[in-house]
């Protein structure tokens, strides 16, 4: 049986100077777990450490990096100046 977590995804903050930083476990999980309730197309999701989250080839990366940032927003965990790259290792 083939897993559901077949793709390695890299989920970074980009501070206002440009340089990158891993995002916490705890913001994807809160994400994530967020999603499992409210969006389905997210369901295929594994927050698996620091900048690291697998996820099924059901998850659309452009429909993710935007949902993914406009939570971190919300959450505080993103300054104005700040964005969110994620990017399939």
């Amino acid at each position: 049986m083939e897993s559901m977590f077949v793709r390695k995804l890299s989920i970074e903050r980009l501070d206002a100077s440009g340089s990158r930083h891993a995002c916490p476990l705890r913001w994807i999980d809160n994400f994530a777990m967020r999603n499992f309730t409210n969006d389905a197309i997210f369901d295929d999701t594994l927050p698996v450490a620091d900048g690291l989250l697998e996820a099924g080839h059901r998850v659309p990366l452009a429909l993710l990096q935007p949902a993914m940032e406009d939570w971190f927003r919300r959450k505080g965990y993103l300054k104005p100046e700040e964005r969110l790259e994620i990017s399939e290792l």
